[in-house]
């Protein structure tokens, strides 16, 4: 049971990470104008 807890939670800190990683990917589109200003994630 402890190597599942283990599992959730490093795939759980990859999700984290990931999310974090997608907004500043987000934010630098925005900034060069590759995106719009009012783009909304879905």
């Amino acid at each position: 049971m402890d190597g599942l807890a283990a599992a959730g939670f490093v795939f759980g800190l990859m999700g984290v990470v990931a999310f974090v990683r997608l907004e500043k990917l987000v934010k630098t589109l925005k900034e060069k104008g590759v995106l719009d200003d009012d783009y909304k994630d879905e």
